[in-house]
């Protein structure tokens, strides 16, 4: 099956879908009736450093501005607790003698700063000189080339706005068009919730200002950081304006436009962050001159030629996936009222591709810095105070965010987290020393932020244990190396850097396990991230030894840095340690309700509904856990998810979707799917009966709530594990494929061994099947019952017909 016979299928498929009328959902376009009014209606745009949230607003437009590299603080001291580990022996002496009040207690000894914030740069204002009532109102993002449109009817003139946020050449462009010769009038203004200035200089809008220097108990950032002098990130906007006709006239703090018929405005940010080591105040870069540069070089270029750079750069990323789920009745309503009606239960197929190629967009939008990963907001934040600081919460969210990088052919996105991942060692290193006592390795804990920081939070023993006590990120994001190596083959950069660090976490962990009384390897003290036990005595804590989770990430760390160094031929001692201590690990327990045990002891949840569910690691993201190879841990695994149910948090319930497919449950997780594209009323929308709890707001964004991202993401990642799941060895083809998709298409999915594929299918039996390969190699393709192996050269593609 070429690529010809791809779009033939595709194309057959649409007619069928839309028939002679045209009119089923766009699976690209988000489009609505109305401005956004609030945030989470908003529409987002991104070139992986700047973010604008357009409002699209008719007599006053306001886009929030962002730089991906702005956050409160300054490079975090890592040796801010040089004697905490000193803690840890009396805190294994209370666990060993099952003295868990005063271990919890003690447990907060253990604790460092909490992380700094990601701070809003500014928010820019278009606002009309004359005011009016507008008709034909129409506002939409396209994702399938990142941009985004307004356009409207006053007193007979058509208005339009176009707005990109480009790549290639570092700015964002926003035009506007008028049908009637010198019809725009307008202001611009900028201001900014930080310590700032605005001037105007040769009708160059300005604003610099300071990010606040470090962040404050409980997420607050307090007024007074916001007047410290010459500490902390610099940041510059620069706003200029290119017109056909009319007048641009300027003020203090804003730019007018009188009488113009055509004007182009180019948006320039920058910041003085120089890396997270860098002290931004006295070692920044130039954020001045940067924004100077980007915006001159742009301003030079017609507005065509910008927006042709920015579509052809973004569209070689979004343009290697596409999907096709069979016929859709569903009717073309703007996207708020589509989703209404889908969480009402009624069909639509392009609405449930829509989101699935909407966390694709997000992740090219927001992951294109090295070093600086997308946050808990992507990039997207408007508040001074945000959301758990819209930070990088390293228990589950900021992995989920990179769920989709691999298996949706998003491989160059991931490298801002695996950079990221870099810098954690540094800092990481001190951390183990000073707050575990381990010489060797690195380890990183739940919350982190652009300065790298490892160190447990907490506040230095304010803060609970059970969220603020957890040293296995290192572990984790380990893993995410090895799923680089497993899907590019890229052996340069597993031996360069990868490699390295995953040993150096696995060195961290090798330290940090204890013997049990009956001789297994556990860890000591341990917890279960942000969740709780319950004894028999009434008493709940979170601090215990030997926790399912921590094990569970210890074994995907230890058995992925084994096959990397088999794969480099190196560390043969090291590779040996490991194998002796992974046999040695407390195995899992099955309870007595039929569940994988999350604790050491078949204890009582406090909350048996918990949206957390790290002790089933193993089932995924890790693979260690299979319905094939360890039938009785899934359906283990199966039992734990049927007791939590399915009614949790946008996030959770992303993950919940995955851990359904890879226990090749389609339907259910289909289920979870459609709960996930529930409609959630904007958190600042007053109505007589609110729609709340996790779901999706109306831009399609993950409602926690409030919002995170990391739903999108796994959302989208789940989608992909539906239809191809794959390992070292294999690659299984609709493995989770639920009665609702029955017939479809595919392409450019791609699996562990450095594979792609592309494949149709109808009546849910597979019709056929291309695999093509990246660097040459074998693999064995499954199907229900059957299986084929594959062998294939370097960048050779094979046809299968089922």
């Amino acid at each position: 099956m070429n690529s010809s016979f791809m779009k033939k299928t595709f194309f057959i498929l649409l007619l069928t879908f839309y028939g002679t009328t045209i009119s089923a959902q766009s699976s690209h376009v988000l489009w609505y009736k109305q401005p956004a009014e609030f945030f989470e209606e908003s529409l987002v745009l991104g070139n992986g450093k700047m973010g604008a949230t357009v409002f699209g607003g008719i007599n006053s437009d306001k886009i929030y501005l962002n730089d991906i590299t702005l956050w409160s603080g300054e490079p975090v001291n890592a040796n801010m607790s040089p004697e905490a580990y000193k803690n840890i022996p009396a805190i294994r002496e209370a666990l060993k003698n099952e003295n868990y009040k005063l271990a919890e207690e003690l447990n907060k000894k253990v604790q460092g700063k909490n992380s700094e914030s990601y701070a809003p740069l500014g928010t820019l204002e278009i606002n009309n000189t004359e005011k009016g009532k507008a008709t034909n109102y129409y506002r939409e993002l396209d994702i399938s080339n990142a941009t985004s449109k307004v356009t409207y009817e006053m007193d007979g003139v058509k208005y339009t706005r176009e707005y990109f946020v480009s790549a290639p050449d570092q700015v964002m462009i926003i035009k506007l068009t008028s049908s009637q010769k010198g019809a725009l009038n307008f202001d611009i203004s900028l201001k900014s919730l930080l310590k700032s200035e605005v001037t105007v200089r040769n009708n160059v809008l300005i604003i610099n200002g300071n990010a606040p220097i470090h962040e404050n108990a409980g997420y607050k950032v307090l007024p007074k950081y916001l007047e410290v002098q010459e500490r902390g990130t610099r940041f510059t906007t620069l706003i200029q304006v290119k017109k056909t006709d009319g007048q641009i006239t300027s003020s203090n703090s804003t730019l007018t436009l009188k009488n113009a018929s055509e004007v182009v405005i180019y948006v320039s940010v920058a910041t003085s962050f120089n890396g997270f080591d860098k002290n931004p105040a006295t070692e920044g870069v130039n954020e001045v001159a940067i924004a100077a540069q980007n915006l001159n070089k742009a301003f030079e270029k017609p507005f065509d030629k910008l927006k042709e750079n920015h579509i052809a750069d973004y569209q070689k990323f979004y343009n290697r996936v596409d999907l096709d789920l069979g016929k859709t009745t569903a009717p073309d309503l703007p996207t708020d009222e589509r989703l209404l009606r889908y969480s009402d239960g009624k069909e639509d197929k392009n609405l449930e591709i829509l989101y699935f190629k909407y966390g694709r967009y997000l992740l090219i939008s927001s992951s294109r810095t090295l070093g600086v990963p997308a946050n808990l907001q992507g990039l997207w934040n408007p508040y001074l105070n945000p959301p758990w600081s819209s930070n990088y919460t390293m228990n589950i969210n900021l992995e989920e965010n990179y769920w989709l990088a691999e298996n949706t052919n998003l491989s160059e996105m991931h490298e801002s987290l695996l950079s990221f991942v870099k810098n954690l060692s540094v800092t990481g290193k001190v951390t183990a020393k000073t707050f575990y006592g381990i010489n060797e390795g690195w380890a990183a804990a739940h919350n982190s932020d652009i300065w790298a920081m490892t160190n447990p939070v907490g506040q230095f023993g304010k803060e609970e244990p059970m969220w603020a006590c957890w040293p296995m990120a290192g572990a984790w994001l380990s893993t995410h190396i090895w799923e680089h190596y497993t899907f590019t083959k890229d052996q340069e950069y597993l031996k360069k850097e990868g490699y390295p660090l995953m040993k150096g976490a696995a060195q961290f962990c090798l330290g940090w396990l204890v013997t049990d009384k009956n001789g297994n390897l556990i860890t000591s003290p341990s917890t279960s991230p942000e969740n709780q036990y319950k004894l028999a005595d009434g008493f709940v804590g979170a601090t215990l030894y030997g926790g399912t989770a921590d094990l569970a990430m210890i074994r995907e760390c230890f058995d992925k840095t084994i096959k990397a160094s088999k794969v480099l031929n190196t560390d043969a001692d090291f590779r040996e340690k490991l194998e002796k201590a992974l046999a040695k690990l407390y195995p899992y327990q099955i309870g007595k309700k039929g569940n994988l045990q999350e604790w050491y002891f078949d204890w009582e949840d406090d909350e048996p509904k918990h949206r957390h569910q790290s002790h089933l690691f193993g089932l995924f993201p890790g693979n260690h856990i299979t319905p094939e190879k360890t039938p009785d841990l899934a359906e283990a695994s199966r039992k734990t998810l049927e007791i939590k149910g399915d009614e949790t948090t946008g996030w959770s319930k992303g993950w919940r979707i995955n851990l359904w497919a890879r226990l090749w449950d389609g339907n259910r997780a289909y289920k979870m799917y459609r709960e996930l594209l529930r409609y959630v009323d904007p958190d600042g929308k007053k109505t007589e009966k609110p729609r709340r709890g996790g779901g999706t707001y109306p831009n399609l964004f993950d409602a926690h709530p409030p919002f995170q991202i990391d739903g999108n993401f796994g959302g989208a990642a789940a989608v992909a594990e539906m239809l191809v799941q794959s390992d070292e060895n294999e690659i299984r083809l609709l493995p989770a494929l639920p009665d609702a998709w029955e017939e479809g298409a595919v392409k450019g999915i791609c699996a562990r061994g450095g594979f792609e594929i592309e494949m149709n299918w109808s009546n849910k039996e597979l019709q056929k099947v291309v695999v093509s390969s990246k660097k040459g190699g074998k693999t064995t393709l499954v199907f229900g019952d059957k299986k084929r192996e594959i062998v294939l050269k370097k960048g050779e593609k094979q046809e299968i017909s089922w």
